[in-house]
């Protein structure tokens, strides 16, 4: 039986789970006041819709959110790939009608199996091109860019009756690190820090963001502890007059629990100002996963709180103050409205290829594709190597994978011959030709071998000119492929562009 203490915990977690229905620990917990759920990938299928009623059977006022960005992240077409357009294509696009009308097919869809709350839109300026884990997650490097579309998208997502929660405050688009790995540390100068990127979470405060994801990472100036965990950084939203949820990132990631534990990490953050607390995903620890670990994590993160309850370093008034502002939210969309008028008139296939553009000279239209995909290993925020994309390219076409990180370069150079030979036009499939010096490599010597070969690349807009034409695509999606797919057979023209240096 859960006592007073842990049923006040329960009022501010947001667990992960196993399974595509949910297990008795969850619908005992949700019964005893647990704040709700967030999906993953692993919760997906066709019977989603039905595990939503049972989880709002349990606690009619459940959270239930779904990390829902469009483009590279999916967990509601994590099997097949996102049919949505992503950041980055709305930002290259810079139409604001567009993000707006993808914010509002967001909340349709998330609406549609039952849950209420996008992660997302990304707020975060992404200023390091080598950015391992946010790159065309975000809508661009310039802050005016991004803020514009990060209203936008959340004017879309909430008239649509979803709540919307920007992320990751106070910015994490310039790291170099990935903070599912390691604590990113950035060192800019605070002022720059505070002008570009701090800019759209006001933004976004101004325009009524419901809920606000913090970030585990740590700027210097503003002290040691990582943002989720420090006061000073979240207590600026409260400063700007915030009043909605702020929600921290994952606690299993391995900035919190490899330094001061789930536990820890749950009771360190309740009192330096977050609400509600996102476990994580139970099968991020992949073979070392447990079959219960979604309630390992669960339990580590309560008795962390009710621990830190009774030895009076975290105190009951600041976590009944977060768990009432989780309760004001889910009572405000279990009973507002919403209009499915804007979503009507959306048409996701015109906005992506509006935003696909072309580097180089126009390639003679395909009769078919081969496809060498290059691109790097899948990472936990994104599946960046799901075959999808490379199957959607391909259509009926031969597609080989390339670890080009790992394979000797006589082996790549194997690949290519192969797939030159082969029926078709050769596409080498790239994410980072900029940041990954073995992708650029491999164009360069497939140019060598393949003078016909195009590079169709889903990461960030290429800076320095590759040697091959470039169908700049902005996104690790089905749609997106089957987008470049459709430029290279001559079904449509991209528009031009021109790289930074030519």
């Amino acid at each position: 039986m859960t006592d007073e203490l842990e049923r006040l915990a329960n009022g501010v977690l947001w667990p992960g789970f196993l399974g595509t229905t949910a297990p008795a620990w969850l619908v005992e917990e949700l019964r005893d006041g647990l704040a709700g759920v967030v999906y993953f990938g692993q919760n997906v299928g066709e019977g989603l819709p039905a595990l939503s009623a049972q989880i709002l059977d349990a606690n009619p006022d459940a959270l239930i959110g779904v990390d829902e960005e469009g483009g590279s992240v999916t967990r509601l077409e994590s099997g097949s790939g996102s049919t949505l357009p992503g950041a980055a294509q709305l930002g290259a696009l810079d139409d604001v009608v567009a993000s707006e009308r993808t914010g509002a097919e967001l909340a349709r869809r998330v609406r549609a199996v039952g849950a209420n709350v996008v992660l997302g839109p990304v707020a975060d300026v992404n200023t390091d091109p080598h950015n391992p884990v946010i790159g065309v997650r975000s809508f661009g490097s310039e802050e005016a860019l991004v803020t514009r579309h990060v209203v936008a998208t959340v004017d879309g997502i909430q008239d649509g009756g979803a709540a919307a929660c920007v992320k990751h405050f106070p910015g994490h688009g310039d790291t170099h690190l990935d903070s599912h790995h390691a604590l990113p540390e950035i060192a800019l100068d605070v002022a720059e820090y505070e002008r570009v990127h701090l800019e759209p979470f006001r933004a976004a405060v101004e325009a009524g963001v419901d809920a606000i994801m913090t970030a585990h990472i740590v700027v210097p100036a503003w002290g040691a502890q990582p943002a989720t965990l420090n006061p000073r950084v979240l207590g600026m939203l409260r400063e700007w007059g915030f009043q909605g949820v702020i929600i921290t990132d994952a606690l299993d990631m391995a900035a919190i629990r490899e330094t001061v534990g789930l536990g820890g990490g749950a009771a360190l953050a309740l009192a330096a100002g977050a609400d509600l607390l996102c476990i994580g995903n139970p099968t991020n620890p992949g073979e070392a996963a447990l079959p219960d670990q979604d309630r390992r994590d669960f339990l580590a993160a309560r008795d962390g709180i009710v621990a830190a309850l009774r030895d009076g370093s975290l105190s009951r008034e600041r976590v009944e103050e977060a768990a009432a502002r989780v309760s004001a939210l889910a009572t405000r969309l279990r009973t507002s409205a919403t209009s499915d008028e804007e979503a009507a008139a959306f048409d996701a296939a015109e906005i992506v290829r509006r935003s696909v553009s072309l580097a180089g000279d126009a390639p003679e239209a395909a009769e078919a594709l081969a496809v060498i995909d290059a691109r790097r290993r899948s990472t936990l925020a994104v599946d960046s190597a799901a075959s999808y994309v490379a199957e959607a390219l391909a259509g009926d076409g031969i597609r080989v994978r390339l670890d080009v990180a790992a394979r000797p370069v006589v082996e790549q150079d194997a690949v290519i011959d192969e797939v030159a030979a082969a029926t078709g036009t050769t596409v080498v499939l790239v994410d980072r030709p900029d940041a990954e010096p073995a992708q650029r490599a491999l164009i360069e010597r497939t140019a060598l071998r393949d003078p016909d070969a195009v590079v169709v690349n889903v990461g960030l807009p290429v800076q320095e000119p590759l040697p091959l034409p470039t169908v700049e695509v902005g996104a690790a999606s089905r749609l997106g492929a089957q987008t470049a797919r459709d430029a290279l057979l001559g079904r449509f023209r991209p528009r031009q562009r021109t790289t930074a240096a030519g």
